[in-house]
Formats: C-alpha cells, sequence, structure tokens
C-alpha cells in the first residue's frame, strides 16, 4: 500500500481538495494524508465545491506536517510554492512532486466569483490528481 502526503501552507483548500480526490481515485491502494506547514482548518468553500463534484470531504482534519514525521511516504506532493520551499526533509526515500496551484481562498469579489475561483482550482486539482494515481498507483 503507497502512502502519499499532499502540503500546501495552511492545509485548508488546495491539500484538502488533493486529499479528497486522491483517495476517490486510489481506493484502498494507497493511504492519503495531507497537512500543511501551518494549519487554518477545512476551509468551508473548500468543503462546498468538493461536494458539488460528490467528494464528502466535511470529515476531514487540518494537521500540521510535523504529526507526520514518522511515516515512511512514497509520495510527498506539494500543491504550493510556499509549502514547497517550507517542506521538512523526510528521512525516507519518498518521492516528491510539485505543483503550483492558484490559492482559491484570497479570491475577492461578490461570493459567485470567488465559488467560480474556487470549482476552477478543484477542477485543476481534480485533473492532476487523476493522472497522478494513473501514472504512480494503478
Amino acid at each position: 500500500m503507497k502512502k502519499i502526503l499532499v502540503l500546501c501552507t495552511g492545509n485548508s483548500c488546495r491539500s484538502q481538495i488533493a486529499e479528497g480526490y486522491l483517495k476517490s481515485f486510489a481506493g484502498n491502494k494507497a493511504d492519503i494524508y495531507s497537512a500543511g506547514v501551518e494549519t487554518h482548518g477545512v476551509n468551508p468553500r473548500a468543503v462546498k465545491t468538493m461536494s458539488e463534484d460528490g467528494i464528502d470531504i466535511s470529515g476531514q482534519t487540518s494537521n500540521n506536517v510535523s504529526e507526520y514525521r514518522d511515516i515512511d511516504f512514497d509520495y510527498v506532493i506539494t500543491v504550493c510554492d510556499n509549502a514547497r520551499e517550507h517542506c521538512p526533509h523526510f528521512p525516507s526515500n519518498s518521492l516528491t512532486f510539485h505543483h503550483n496551484f492558484p490559492d482559491p481562498a484570497k479570491a475577492t469579489g461578490p461570493e459567485i466569483e470567488i465559488m467560480k475561483q474556487f470549482a476552477s482550482v478543484r477542477d485543476q486539482i481534480k485533473s492532476y490528481c487523476k493522472s497522478f494515481v494513473e501514472d504512480h498507483i494503478s
């Protein structure tokens, strides 16, 4: 069973969305974790935008990367430049991957425009996660 860690700055949006999709696409072929270099709680808009695509992430938690130091990950995926720059070294032989997704939590304007940004980032992450699982897990 592969172990995958998704890292972001606050473990509130992008990494939570990626965790949801990786769990969905990998099924029982991988253990999926997400964490942040900080913890900001799971963003309610991330929960809503995932729900709109049929995935429930409401039970996921915002975790600090230090909580997972003793896990021997096969893959570490950073989903923002800040996490990549501040990612701690893991003592395992994990392979690292990086993709800098826009931060939907920084969207401004009317709620409908903010949710469009969340949906756009969600769709980018979905595509990335689907390809990742096809290339590395399936």
